[in-house]
């Protein structure tokens, strides 16, 4: 069964929210036990939600905004772009990437690719 769009959008929106303001295991949790994770695209694909659930916690401490800026959904699947802002104690890290999410019939995500570079974050 495919999820609808509405709530692959729902799901965007929630994962944004908690990598402002949760925890690695709030991540995590979104995620199917056999997900997989690609961020940035090219690097080493995660498995899995213990593989996952670490990968988030290298944001755990810090100072985290994200804002939206686009959404398609379509089939039950979600690209999105997006602003993320860090505050690192020595200024502001910025960068917008673009993800791909694919989803579990249960509306855990099943799949996540991540687009950008160094080249796009930008200290203020």
């Amino acid at each position: 069964m495919t999820l609808s769009n509405d709530a692959a959008a729902a799901a965007v929106n929630r994962y944004l929210a908690l990598v402002s303001d949760g925890t690695a295991d709030e991540i995590a949790a979104l995620y199917a036990e056999d997900a997989t994770l690609e961020d940035p695209v090219g690097s080493a694909v995660l498995t899995g939600r213990d593989a996952i659930r670490a990968f988030y916690g290298a944001l755990e401490g810090l100072s985290i905004t994200t804002s939206l800026i686009t959404l398609r959904t379509c089939a039950g699947e979600a690209a999105f772009h997006f602003r993320v802002e860090t505050d690192t104690g020595a200024g502001v890290a910025t960068m917008e990437p673009l993800e791909v999410m694919t989803f579990a019939s249960d509306g855990k995500i099943a799949s996540m690719r991540a687009w950008w570079s160094d080249a796009d974050l930008v200290f203020t």
